[in-house]
């Protein structure tokens, strides 16, 4: 793992601007990439850039935009950058489900870039409505945690639970403590973990909302990898079937490429669930995610894009 560390003066300065957003009532809903760049490509003008200009659409600002106390904040942060006489928030700050989350500054290009967009709310929002494991859940992990969005929505909903945020990010794992801390959820941590590997025992609750694209840079936080971007979320419910505790489930949202009508991680997936004798559901929540894709060559057979979520049990 690449290190990566925000040192303990600039985590107190990022707390503080998270509090200090969040009393101003900031809120922000992160979109597409497609559709950030058609946002960003409107004229808009420094000098009276709004917060949500400055911590959600990455806009370019001038220092006078913006109060005093929140520029000094972000100074002390590390997180604001110069470009010529104008200045550049190098992290984005999201709402959803009651919480303030830190993630990339778009355009999100770097290798370690921390994902967060319409699937994390997808994958909340999915999580929200599923029926918790017939008996209260002790153990949870999330794999490819990001933000730590769903950890967080997971400590919320069980109190009682130890709920661990995995990664393979060490700037997402920096990022989702910092959100935990900023959330005030004292039964979550984060985790380095590549799926369930440096993890010991078993986990009454498994969730994961997983890379799913074929990323031609290969970002850890996009790149799904196998056939047309299955190979991750094969690999995590391979992962489940062996650690999944009597009675435990598994809770997965991801994004399949159809082709001709087929999809490809159904087919795999529910072959491998069949054999393993766990209980399982599935539903297309989104039938077109994307799109943009599809004019790529590694989707030039592809006919959609969908975001769906199994849900796995083990018998007791």
């Amino acid at each position: 793992m690449t290190p990566y560390h925000i040192p303990a003066a600039q985590q107190q300065a990022l707390l503080a601007l998270g509090a200090a957003l969040r009393a101003r009532q900031y809120r922000f809903t992160t979109v597409t990439p497609a559709t950030q760049a058609r946002v960003l490509a409107r004229v808009a003008e420094p000098q009276t850039a709004t917060l949500r200009d400055i911590f959600g659409w990455s806009r370019p600002f001038a220092a006078s935009a913006i109060d005093g106390t929140l520029l000094a904040l972000m100074r002390a942060a590390g997180v604001v950058e110069e470009q010529g006489d104008q200045l550049r928030s190098t992290l984005r700050m999201s709402t959803l489900a009651g919480e303030w989350l830190y993630h990339s500054a778009y355009p999100t290009t770097q290798a370690d870039a921390v994902f967060f967009g319409p699937d994390t709310c997808r994958f909340v929002r999915a999580m929200a409505h599923t029926p918790a494991p017939a008996h209260g859940p002790a153990r949870i992990v999330e794999i490819c945690c990001g933000s730590g969005a769903a950890a967080i929505a997971l400590a919320r909903r069980f109190p009682q639970a130890e709920v661990i945020a995995a990664d393979i990010n060490a700037r997402a794992l920096a990022l989702a403590d910092i959100n935990m801390r900023l959330a005030g959820v004292s039964n979550a941590r984060s985790c380095y973990s590549n799926l369930l590997n440096q993890l010991d025992g078993q986990f009454d609750l498994i969730v994961a909302n997983p890379p799913y694209l074929l990323d031609p840079s290969e970002r850890a936080y996009r790149h799904g990898g196998g056939e047309l971007g299955i190979g991750l979320s094969l690999q995590i419910v391979r992962a489940a079937i062996e650690r999944l505790a009597p009675g435990g489930a598994l809770w997965l949202y991801t994004g399949v490429a159809m082709t001709d009508g087929d999809d490809p991680f159904l087919r795999h997936g529910a072959a491998l669930l069949d054999e393993a004798g766990l209980r399982w559901t599935y539903e297309e929540i989104d039938p077109d995610v994307f799109g943009e894709e599809l004019e790529t060559p590694a989707y030039a057979g592809a006919e959609r894009i969908a975001a769906v979520w199994l849900v796995a049990t083990k018998e007791n």
